[in-house]
This record gives C-alpha cells, sequence and structure tokens, in this order.
C-alpha cells in the first residue's frame, strides 16, 4: 500500500457526504449528539468502529472505508511526530 501524502480528516470527507444536511439533523440520524458529530467534522475526534457502523448504516458506504481512512490519517500524524530511537528486538530463536 502506498503512503497518502497529508491525507484528510475523515470529517472533512464526511461533511461532503451530507451536502447538505444540518450537523443537528445528522447527529439524529446517526443517534449521536451534536457535539460529537461536529467534533468529527472539525477534525477534533476521529471516526471509530462504532461510528464507522453507523456510517455504513446511514450512507452505504462500508465501514471498512471509514476505518481504513482514519487509520491512514492517524499513522501520517504519527509519522510526523519525533520518536525516540528504537531498539529492534533480536531475531526469535528457532
Amino acid at each position: 500500500m502506498t503512503r497518502m501524502h497529508n491525507p484528510a480528516h475523515p470529517g472533512e470527507v464526511l461533511r461532503e457526504y451530507l451536502g447538505d444536511l444540518s450537523v443537528t439533523e445528522a447527529a439524529e440520524r446517526l443517534g449521536i449528539t451534536r457535539v460529537s458529530l461536529s467534533r468529527i467534522l472539525n477534525g477534533r475526534n476521529g471516526i471509530s468502529a462504532d461510528m464507522a457502523l453507523r456510517l455504513e448504516a446511514a450512507l452505504g458506504t462500508s465501514a471498512e472505508m471509514w476505518t481504513t481512512m482514519q487509520a491512514q490519517f492517524d499513522l501520517w500524524e504519527a509519522r510526523r511526530k519525533k520518536r525516540p530511537r528504537i531498539v529492534p528486538f533480536p531475531p526469535a530463536a528457532a
């Protein structure tokens, strides 16, 4: 799999899927609070497995699409941060 350069937060993509639907209406349809949905749409919270399943049911998309998008975004962010030196484990004995 190729690495994405600066992938979109899944909330940005979700905003496009919602179109003209208000945050309040979308949150009600998803069975979550308006605040929770707003945090996702504004990139402050990620999409959990539970939310991915809700989006699958509401939008006809796949839950895997949302979780993959979130994982790609999380890995991209993690790669941008400074990490401590990692010492590899020795090979396992046969």
